[in-house]
């Protein structure tokens, strides 16, 4: 009996664990109170940050274009997470929206992690939210950062340590007063990881090879393989392409494993808000 007890108590632990972490800035209590209905603002380009890519026009309108096709898809994950009583995508102009509420851009480095990090304009900010009848919004940024890693060669037995510039994406779900609730990078999980979207350059590994070089030269990938990349689809057990694509999709459940909060604190949260939207 003491066995099984043992056991059932060893299985619930992940549970329990899983429950009482928390990835929001403020108390869990806080959130479901106070964070009910979210707005989330198309996904937004940072044209202004640390892209170096060549073709750096077309890149950033495959950027533009690659959003749009998959935001909706984040919209469906943060809703999912039922962690919010409403979720809804703002009909707004998302370049014109990142230039009316921005206030600063800062490239960070915290624990490891190279990201750019966004801080708003407040009062721009809760004139959106009271006119669009949010308690929050959720801004997603995808933006360039240069930044040192470490690349191997398709076989292993090479590899260069470098500074690599790579498209990263960010987000952040953030009150009217500009107080930052959630963001990701998330520096709450027990061990932090961030990916970033796509690194942008290689080390030509083949051309050093043939070329006797010491030293291979880094170099960016066409606008085409960035296409291909950003395309690419998952495949199911058995193969075969599914409708979701590899990079968009690993970064969405990335954030909205972060998001989830308890339960039961959501079903004790106050009387039904004024739905976006309706006065």
């Amino acid at each position: 009996m003491r066995r099984l007890l043992l056991l059932v108590s060893l299985l619930a632990l992940p549970l329990l664990g899983g429950c009482a972490h928390n990835y929001y800035n403020l108390p869990q209590e806080v959130v479901a109170n106070k964070v009910r209905v979210v707005g989330v603002v198309p996904m937004i380009v940072d044209a202004e940050s640390d892209i170096r890519f060549p073709q750096r026009e077309e890149l950033l309108n495959l950027l533009v274009s690659m959003n749009r096709t998959f935001e909706r898809d984040l919209l469906r994950m943060v809703k999912n997470t039922n962690s919010f009583y409403a979720v809804t995508m703002l009909d707004l102009d998302p370049k014109a929206t990142f230039s009316e509420l921005l206030f600063r851009r800062e490239r960070r480095d915290d624990a490891a992690v190279q990201y750019n990090k966004y801080f708003w304009k407040e009062e721009a900010l809760g004139s959106l939210i009271r006119k669009n009848s949010l308690d929050a919004v959720m801004l997603v940024v995808v933006s360039g950062v240069t930044r040192p890693d470490k690349i191997s060669s398709s076989n292993l037995l090479d590899a260069l340590e470098t500074d690599y510039n790579y498209l990263i994406m960010t987000a952040q779900i953030v009150d009217a007063k500009g107080a930052i609730v959630w963001e990701y990078p998330n520096f709450r999980q027990r061990s932090i990881s961030y990916t970033p979207l796509l690194n942008l350059q290689y080390p030509d590994f083949d051309e050093a090879r043939a070329n006797m070089s010491a030293k291979p030269q880094v170099k960016f990938k066409t606008i085409e393989g960035v296409r291909r990349a950003l395309e690419k689809r998952r495949l199911d057990l058995l193969r075969r392409e599914t409708s979701e694509v590899e990079l968009y999709s690993s970064q969405f459940e990335a954030m909205t494993s972060l998001m989830k909060v308890d339960g039961d604190l959501r079903k004790r949260s106050s009387a039904e808000p004024v739905q976006p939207g309706k006065e």
